[in-house]
């Protein structure tokens, strides 16, 4: 069910969202957190699609908050509950310039009560998500740096401004990379890497922080190589004295894994989707401390 309200005020919009937990049933009941989503316009519905899966394991109340359409002033807003909504409720308010400029207010009267506040921007970020209005509400800060205008300036930007419960969504599509690798290394012989290459896709930012982490973690220099028309990260080489281990991804969806003295084996690894990278930051509200150390010192340790 879709109801739109055009030229309202948030206080109404949560009144008919309380009248239809009274007529509906408990529709508010049951969430987990409230997700708020500072999109463009561009951005919403697919924002909304993937919040909807995500609300799936993770119940909540999605705040999308977005620029009223051309012609528009005040405030517009769209309430989607049932069908439409996957296993949360769904509020899209679309502001005005003036309204935009105070998102934290806007947003207020719609917060669930006693549960925590995770933001999202699924394009362009603040400069500093830490000190931005609804960020400094919230337990978890949620950037997309791959969708940005320029990736890699934005996650130099996120890594200098980096606070306690920030994250981004290119950190998460690397989480099946790091337990392959780490099964890997976690098998004889166990000599030290002494260096390591990540290939792929040329501004994605996932390349980046999947190196910084095997710099900073296995302190040897990690370099990148980018390639124009890749797919995502598409091989890792950690080099060692007895013969490199080899993980090669080429189609995005197979990666082949090398080692010395042992057959190559094929593991599924397709290429997460954005609902799938949402679920995964939804799984913890408390900081990411090796993000954290990936962010602020191992984007040092890499070389393009």
């Amino acid at each position: 069910m879709i109801i739109d309200l055009p030229g309202t005020t948030t206080n109404a919009v949560n009144k008919r969202l309380v009248r239809l937990r009274d007529e509906g049933g408990a529709i508010a009941l049951g969430r987990v957190l409230t997700l708020v989503v500072i999109a463009e316009e561009s951005d919403v519905e697919t924002s909304i699609e993937a919040a909807n899966d995500a609300s799936r394991e993770h119940p909540c109340r999605i705040v999308v908050v977005a620029p009223a359409r051309e012609g528009s002033t005040g405030l517009d807003a769209q309430i989607r509950v049932g069908g439409d909504a996957g296993a949360s409720e769904v509020v899209v308010l679309r502001a005005s310039g003036p309204m935009l400029e105070h998102t934290d207010t806007l947003v207020m009267p719609l917060l669930l009560p006693d549960a925590p506040i995770v933001v999202w921007w699924p394009g362009q970020p603040p400069a500093s998500p830490d000190d931005d209005p609804v960020g400094a509400m919230a337990q978890r800060r949620i950037t997309d740096s791959i969708t940005a205008r320029d990736p890699e300036a934005t996650l130099a930007s996120l890594a200098a401004t980096y606070g306690p419960g920030d994250s981004d969504l290119a950190w998460a599509r690397v989480t099946l990379w790091r337990g392959l690798i780490a099964a890997a290394l976690d098998q004889p012989p166990f000599d030290p890497v002494t260096n390591v290459v990540v290939e792929g896709q040329a501004r994605h930012t996932s390349l980046d922080l999947l190196a910084a982490w095997l710099g900073e973690r296995l302190q040897c220099p990690a370099e990148l190589v980018r390639h124009d028309g890749a797919e995502a990260i598409t091989r890792v080489t950690l080099e060692r004295e007895s013969g490199p281990i080899v993980l090669d991804r080429p189609d995005g969806r197979i990666v082949t894994i090398s080692q010395p003295g042992k057959p190559d084996r094929r593991v599924a690894l397709p290429i997460r989707t954005l609902s799938e990278a949402l679920i995964e930051e939804l799984r913890r509200l408390d900081p990411d401390e090796v993000y954290g150390d990936v962010l602020t010192k191992g984007l040092a340790r890499v070389g393009a």
